[in-house]
């Protein structure tokens, strides 16, 4: 294909968009008639184009029953709040633990004559064990209600 030809498939194809939209003038209706006559692949395009105009201008989308729309909203609403409500639980579920685990820690180590960045350490591994903890439970939870094959394997 040589670029005159690129070129004029080019000009034919933004004549063709035009000419579906009507918006092309007598004389850009000329230049793809012409366009047309002169290559059969650009009129075989031509008459697809206007074939899929036909077909999808009498289409129209279905409106849903109203119970369609008050059950996704129901839905949609219910998956926000519980997915909220999982971020608050989860919070303070961390928060609490981490504050009793703290203690234990701070209580053991009293005893003790831990440096500084020891003690850190010990805090930070049990606030970790926490978060950990409170992770997997929440995605077992999660996952035994969401899992369908969960109850045919056989352990």
């Amino acid at each position: 294909m040589t670029h005159n030809d690129s070129t004029a498939r080019e000009h034919a194809q933004r004549l063709m968009m035009a000419a579906l939209d009507g918006e092309v003038s007598a004389d850009e209706q000329r230049q793809l008639d012409a366009l047309l006559a002169g290559h059969p692949d650009l009129a075989h395009e031509w008459r697809r184009f206007t074939r899929l105009k036909e077909v999808t201008a009498d289409m129209s989308l279905r409106t849903p029953p109203e119970e369609t729309w008050d059950r996704y909203w129901l839905s949609t609403y219910r998956r926000a709040e519980r997915g909220l409500a999982w971020v608050l639980v989860s919070i303070g579920a961390i928060i609490l633990a981490s504050y009793w685990a703290v203690h234990a820690v701070e209580a053991l180590l009293e005893t003790t004559a831990e440096p500084l960045p020891i003690r850190i350490a010990i805090a930070a591994l049990a606030v970790g064990f926490v978060i950990l903890a409170v992770s997997v439970v929440r995605e077992k939870i999660f996952t035994n209600r969401r899992d369908p094959y969960q109850k045919e394997i056989i352990r």
